[in-house]
């Protein structure tokens, strides 16, 4: 394919810009990337020398650029681009116009190297692409003209994932490309719980894990409390000793009074805290689930948590 000396072309777009764009600033930014457009088809960088050149076609509509339009998508090998461009070339330019007898020839080539496919998709109203250029939704109202080769057909419906096809068209092909699109994707069901046999085995292993602990923790506290009421029932006969005994230091009825108290708040905290944690087992060992409902899928876990300051009790269903 030919194309203008740039001279010429910038000479050209100059003057029908300045002959038919109304906006002096728009005619000057559309100049402006006719002017890139032609270095970059001079580097041989057509894919950047066809978009400056559709840029500038934009701002400016005129039959020269649109000619270079053509001869660009020629180069690219878009055959059916060109085609398209060119045959909207001739209705623009002038009946004179130098480019015509070129272009017409262009036509006659170009005309034996596309083909036409027709998309269709089940569920319609698929977004379709065309070697990843958007061509329109399903259904489509004519066929597409494409160039010769093997071309990449994808369509897409929101919510479904795509589907690609891929068709080797010849010249004069009038193809048909039928697309089956999946079922769009049913609302999923809540949150189940979960019947891992493994995750049940070590669930209940911690329940009776917890469940013991609970135990000892019970047992050991009713032992002190018990431990301590010995104390301090000894403390209490030990002070009502001294007080018959004469002559007794005021020290020594102070310290066995003193040890009394000591030992009973002791017993009664230890006794109290011994009910707590044995009721809290007891609770716990009441709502865990026996054998046979863990086969029926219920679950329960309970957790005593406790602290130095702070006892917790956290049951789940």
């Amino acid at each position: 394919m030919k194309i203008l000396a740039a001279a010429v072309l910038l000479c050209a777009f100059l003057v029908t810009s300045a002959a038919g764009a109304d906006d002096t600033t728009s005619s000057r930014q559309a100049f402006k990337h006719f002017q890139h457009a032609v270095s970059l088809y001079g580097e041989a960088d057509y894919r950047a020398a066809l978009v400056e050149f559709k840029r500038a076609y934009t701002l400016a509509p005129n039959p020269s650029v649109l000619y270079n339009v053509g001869e660009t998508q020629y180069e690219l090998q878009d055959y059916a681009g060109a085609l398209t461009t060119f045959e909207h070339f001739l209705a623009e330019a002038a009946a004179g116009d130098a480019h015509r007898p070129e272009v017409e020839g262009d036509l006659e080539v170009l005309r034996a190297r596309v083909g036409h496919i027709i998309v269709v998709t089940v569920p319609a109203g698929a977004d379709v692409t065309v070697d990843d250029q958007p061509v329109g939704k399903t259904p489509l109202e004519r066929s597409l003209l494409v160039s010769i080769g093997h071309r990449k057909v994808v369509a897409a419906i929101g919510g479904r994932a795509p589907i690609t096809r891929y068709v080797d068209v010849a010249a004069d092909d009038n193809l048909s490309v039928a697309i089956q699109l999946p079922d769009a994707p049913e609302a999923g069901p809540g949150p189940e719980l979960s019947s891992n046999p493994v995750d049940s085995a070590h669930a209940s292993r911690s329940g009776r894990t917890l469940r013991i602990v609970g135990w000892t923790a019970a047992g050991a506290l009713a032992a002190g409390a018990i431990t301590f009421g010995i104390l301090a029932i000894q403390e209490s006969q030990d002070l009502r000793s001294a007080r018959d005994a004469f002559p007794t230091t005021s020290q020594t009825l102070d310290h066995d009074s003193q040890l009394t108290m000591t030992y009973s708040i002791l017993a009664d905290s230890l006794a109290a805290a011994a009910v707590v944690v044995g009721s809290i087992t007891l609770f716990s060992t009441w709502l865990s689930p026996s054998p046979g409902a863990r086969a029926t899928g219920s679950s329960g876990t309970t957790r005593i948590m406790l602290g130095p300051m702070s006892l917790r009790l956290q049951t789940t269903f």
